[in-house]
């Protein structure tokens, strides 16, 4: 194993979160067998103590597995110049193509985790705990990710040689090769921003629309809406975003945007887009719990900050988009000049 100091925090970090949603499950297997909030016993008492005990460990563990995709992308990122061939991120995933799994289970931790803590959050606002079982079922489902995170994690950082010849961004993400990342950069650019600003639209009106009106449909056509947007975002980047930021028509790398070179211009777009589609999906998610009495005014003031949150992040992240454009010396449309 590379001895980074960012490799041994995000194992090491990845075992206690495992460790502490093992332990978080199980004791909420014996909550949810013991569970009874009419009761006054003692042992009911300790179980209340417990479960705030359990949450407040939870939201730290989790918090951390949700903010460790972005460390995770810092990392490859700086060992790339550890790897002979390597000239960014690209080129430290493919030394070990189990990075990339690595990557794409990072992505569905920090949804997962993040959803967990919303939901934890709604139901210690309610006097009778009504989402008590509901989220420590979820700590069941959750367990199994943790642990493939990080049996990935391992797997991927004990794997990697630095005498190995490894690729880079260069085959992933051209335009004459094969694969998602060379699709992408292959679409054209015109119609990628098409597509991206439709989305972007169609996104801020049903978010906007659901911040006035009180409709669980329109709701739920946000979340998808967000979910849309996330897809067509991460096109657009691949597609036409990188190449305005690199003034270069030929390089589509999504990874050399967190580089200093490019004024680490990839954290604010990666953090504002994925802030934008975590906080856009979490009001469709939440609208089935609404038909729990005491949590219909939690989570109708709860929707609101969602929303709020989720305008302004994605606000920022088409901001910096388009900006990447309007600055930059490569002239794609010479007539629009």
């Amino acid at each position: 194993m590379i001895l980074h100091p960012g490799v041994l925090a995000l194992v090491l970090g990845s075992i206690f979160v495992f460790l502490m949603t093992l332990f978080a499950a199980a004791v909420g297997g014996v909550i949810l067998r013991r569970w009874d909030l009419d009761s006054s016993s003692a042992y009911q008492l300790s179980l209340e103590r417990r479960t705030f005990l359990i949450s407040t460990v939870m939201n730290y563990a989790l918090g951390f597995q949700a903010l460790s995709l972005f460390l995770f992308l810092y990392v490859v990122e700086d060992i790339h110049q550890l790897f002979v061939g390597a000239m960014c991120a690209t080129g430290s995933l493919n030394a070990n193509p189990t990075g990339w799994y690595a990557l794409a289970s990072k992505i569905g931790a920090f949804f997962c985790s993040g959803i967990w803590i919303a939901l934890n959050s709604v139901d210690q606002k309610a006097e009778d705990y009504p989402l008590i079982r509901l989220k420590y079922r979820l700590l069941f489902l959750i367990v199994p990710l943790m642990a493939l995170d990080l049996w990935l994690l391992i797997d991927y950082f004990m794997a990697l040689d630095p005498d190995i010849i490894t690729s880079c961004c260069g085959s992933l993400f051209s335009e004459s090769g094969k694969g998602v990342g060379s699709d992408l950069a292959a679409l054209p650019v015109k119609t990628s921003m098409i597509i991206f600003y439709s989305t972007a639209g169609l996104f801020f009106l049903s978010g906007s629309g659901s911040l006035y009106a009180k409709n669980g449909w329109l709701r739920y056509a946000f979340s998808a809406a967000a979910v849309v947007f996330f897809f067509s975002s991460l096109a657009a980047i691949v597609s036409f975003v990188s190449i305005y930021v690199y003034e270069l028509p030929t390089h589509h790398c999504p990874f050399d945007l967190i580089q200093q070179g490019y004024h680490f211009i990839g954290y604010p777009l990666y953090i504002s887009l994925f802030g934008a589609v975590f906080f856009g999906i979490l009001p469709g998610c939440f609208q089935p719990l609404k038909r729990k009495p005491s949590l219909q005014g939690i989570i109708a003031g709860s929707e609101r900050r969602w929303l709020f949150q989720a305008l302004v992040w994605g606000g920022a992240f088409v901001l910096l988009t388009t900006w990447s454009v309007i600055s930059s010396n490569l002239i794609y449309f010479p007539h629009f000049r």
